[in-house]
């Protein structure tokens, strides 16, 4: 079967454990997980159009807008990133009322295990989806705040307790240190406990959830594909984590390549 289209990062589901995925290409939907263990090609056709205005480009800026688009959209600036920057209250946000829609609801603070225990934030409505995409083994939210500002000051105030990336090499080869996540929570809460209060977060007593990825093989040394560079790639398809194809012949991070048009041969 052959498929092209422009792509989306894939979407994810979480379904008694076990993680789902499903590519967006063209207006074709793809199972990839039914893809697991079968051999699959990529071909990059040498095009790539913003995902905001559709504009043709020849490069991808905030994993797929055009340049324009990523310096007039609020979800291109570097508050996103850095959220406790946020400056909707400055009047100066690029879109005041997509903040207010985004920015200004509820948010989730959590502990994901990917590579290792780490802080990291979310909207509330995104969990669990945003484990799946960093490829966390288990996570457990711990606060819930009324903003995406709130959330960012709370992951600053926990950075100097633990990390907030994931060292995404040892994420792929499975390389992850069993953590308990629970006692992990109860002591970082008290290192904020003063800030939560300030803030009126919530804290939540919600379970670990645990996350299981559709993958045969576990790669034993990294290789990075660029469709940029080779824009043909193919390979036995060993297993999808976080936005990762695991290939026999290399690993590829399809969320980078959001708004490219590819074709696929499956």
């Amino acid at each position: 079967m052959q498929l092209s289209g422009q792509i989306k990062m894939m979407k994810t589901s979480l379904v008694e454990g076990q993680a789902y995925y499903d590519l967006s290409i063209g207006s074709d939907t793809v199972n990839m997980n039914a893809l697991v263990g079968k051999q699959i090609e990529i071909n990059f056709l040498g095009q790539i159009s913003c995902s905001n205005c559709g504009n043709k480009m020849s490069k991808s800026f905030s994993q797929g807008y055009c340049f324009p688009c990523a310096r007039s959209l609020a979800r291109c600036d570097l508050c996103i990133m850095k959220p406790e920057t946020c400056h909707h209250h400055l009047g100066t946000c690029r879109e005041p009322e997509w903040g207010l829609e985004n920015c200004f609801s509820s948010h989730v603070v959590y502990l994901a295990n990917s590579s290792g225990p780490k802080v990291g934030i979310t909207r509330e409505k995104n969990v669990p989806g945003r484990w799946i995409d960093q490829g966390a083994i288990s996570a457990i939210p711990i606060l819930k705040v009324k903003s995406r500002l709130d959330s960012g000051r709370v992951e600053t105030a926990l950075k100097p307790f633990i990390a907030d990336k994931t060292n995404w090499r040892k994420m792929l080869k499975n390389e992850v240190e069993i953590v308990d996540l629970v006692s992990k929570k109860t002591a970082l809460l008290g290192e904020v406990e003063a800030l939560t209060k300030e803030l009126d977060a919530k804290w939540l007593d919600d379970a670990v959830v645990n996350i299981h990825y559709p993958v045969l093989k576990y790669p034993s040394k990294i290789v990075s594909l660029n469709l940029d560079k080779t824009p043909f790639i193919s390979g036995t398809l060993e297993g999808i984590k976080g936005q990762y194809l695991l290939l026999d012949s290399g690993v590829i991070n399809l969320r980078k390549y959001s708004s490219y048009h590819l074709e696929i041969n499956i």
